[in-house]
C-alpha cells in the first residue's frame, strides 16, 4: 500500500530544491518528520514478546501533527479527557466559516489571524447566548480548527462542541433554551452577521496596516448550529480526527508516478468516492498548507469550558446530576488505543527491553536485510 511517506520520498527533494527560498520553517520540518518516522532515522527500542520468545526492532514515531501514521493514541487520550468534561444535557454542534475572499489572506497572516477567527466566533455566540430572550446565561464551547477540504483546498472554519444551555448569573442555576417545535440554541442568521462585524473588527485592530480583500456587502457569511442528536460522544470522535491527525490518511492515496499523485476522496454533496490526480508538486502544495506554524493550536475551550473554570465545571456537573436531569446519556467505552504487537505471533504481551541509537537501528536493520528475515530469534549483541 502506498503511503505518504513514499510520495515524500519520492518527490519532496525535487519540490524543496525548487520551493527551498520560498517554504516555510514549519513546512521542511513536517517534510523531515514524515520522512524520517518510524525508521532507523529516528531510533528505536528492542521488543520481546513474552508468548513466542521473538526480538524484533520497534521504531520511534516522529509525532509530528501532520504525519498519519501518528496521532492515533493521543486521538484516544484527547477524546477520553473531553468526555471526563462532558455535561449531562443536550448539546448543539455550531461551525463558523470564512468567505472564498478571506481564505487566502487568512492563510497569508495564520498566526495573527487564526486566534482572531477562535476569538470572534466564540464571542459572537456568547453575546447572543446572553440576550435574556434566547438563554441569558454563561455558556461553554470546545472549539477545534479545520483548514482543509476533502480535496486538500485551503477552506479554514471553527467547529464548536456546545452545551444547550448556560449558567445563570447567580452562579447557581442552570439556564436552558425556550422550548420550541424544533430545537435550536441561536438563529444563525444573527450569528452569522455579529460574527462577521466582530471578525473583520478584531481582524483590523490585528493587522492595522495591512489591506484587507473587498467582500461584497451583501455577501452572506456561512454559521450553521444544530443539535447533536447522536450525542456529543459522536461529535467528539469526529472532532479527534483533527486534533492529532494530517490532512490525508495513507490510506486515501492511491497511485503515485512521476509526475502526478492521485488519491481517493468522498464527494460532500453526493457522498460519492471519488479519485483526484494532481501533478506531484501541486499535491504536495495543498498538502502543506495544512501544516500549521509552530505554536498554533488548532484546540481551545472557552467559558465554562476554559481550564481555568474546572472547578465552576465539576460542580455544575454534580448539581445537574443531582437534579436528575439526564437529557443526555454517557455510557463508558472501552479505551480505544492501539496495542503493541509482536511481528510474528500478533501477541500484545510485547515488553520494551531497551532503548538503541539511530546507528543501533541502522546495522540491525542491514542485518536483517541481509539475513533476509524481519525478526531476529535471539536479542542481538
Amino acid at each position: 500500500m502506498l503511503t505518504l511517506a513514499d510520495v515524500l520520498r519520492w518527490h519532496s527533494p525535487a519540490y524543496m530544491e525548487r520551493h527551498s527560498v520560498s517554504m516555510l520553517p514549519s513546512h521542511a520540518r513536517a517534510l523531515q518528520a514524515i520522512l524520517g518516522c518510524r525508521t532507523p532515522a529516528m531510533g528505536g527500542h528492542l521488543a520481546e514478546c513474552a508468548d513466542c520468545g521473538n526480538w524484533h526492532l520497534v521504531y520511534h514515531s516522529c509525532r509530528h501533527r501532520a504525519c498519519p501514521q501518528c496521532g492515533h493514541n493521543a486521538t484516544t487520550r484527547w477524546i477520553d479527557k473531553q468526555r471526563e468534561l462532558l455535561l449531562p444535557v443536550p448539546y448543539f454542534h455550531v461551525v463558523f466559516t470564512l468567505p472564498a475572499e478571506l481564505r487566502r489572506f487568512v492563510r497569508s497572516h495564520q498566526k495573527a489571524l487564526i486566534a482572531v477567527l477562535f476569538r470572534a466566533a466564540f464571542e459572537s455566540l456568547a453575546a447572543i447566548c446572553a440576550d435574556p430572550h434566547f438563554l441569558g446565561g454563561e455558556i461553554g464551547a470546545l472549539a477545534v480548527l479545520h483548514t482543509w477540504t476533502r480535496t486538500l483546498e485551503w477552506h479554514p472554519h471553527i467547529h464548536m462542541l456546545v452545551p444547550g444551555g448556560g449558567l445563570a448569573p447567580d452562579g447557581r442555576t442552570w439556564l436552558r433554551p425556550p422550548r420550541r417545535k424544533k430545537p435550536f440554541l441561536v438563529p444563525v442568521r444573527a450569528l452569522a452577521e455579529r460574527f462577521r462585524g466582530r471578525f473583520l473588527a478584531l481582524a483590523r485592530a490585528a493587522l492595522p496596516n495591512v489591506l484587507f480583500p473587498e467582500i461584497p456587502w451583501r455577501k452572506r457569511w456561512v454559521v450553521f448550529a444544530k443539535p447533536v442528536v447522536q450525542g456529543p460522544e459522536k461529535v467528539l470522535e469526529y472532532l479527534g480526527r483533527y486534533v492529532h491527525r494530517t490532512a490525508i490518511a495513507d490510506k486515501a492515496i492511491v497511485a503515485c508516478d512521476d509526475r502526478t499523485v492521485t488519491f481517493r476522496y468522498r464527494d460532500s454533496r453526493t457522498q460519492a468516492s471519488k479519485t483526484m490526480r494532481l501533478a506531484a508538486h501541486e499535491f504536495l502544495r495543498r498538502f502543506l498548507q495544512h501544516v500549521p506554524p509552530k505554536g498554533l493550536h488548532r484546540v481551545r475551550s472557552f467559558g465554562l469550558l476554559h481550564s481555568a473554570n474546572r472547578g465552576k465545571l465539576r460542580q455544575l456537573q454534580l448539581l445537574l446530576a443531582a437534579q436528575g436531569k439526564d437529557d443526555a446519556v454517557f455510557t463508558e467505552r472501552p479505551s480505544q488505543t492501539r496495542m503493541r504487537k509482536c511481528p510474528r505471533c500478533g501477541s500484545t504481551a510485547v515488553r520494551l527491553v531497551r532503548r538503541v541509537s539511530w546507528k543501533v537501528c541502522l546495522e540491525i536493520a542491514r542485518a536483517v536485510e541481509r539475513a533476509g528475515t524481519a525478526e531476529a530469534r535471539a536479542p542481538p549483541p
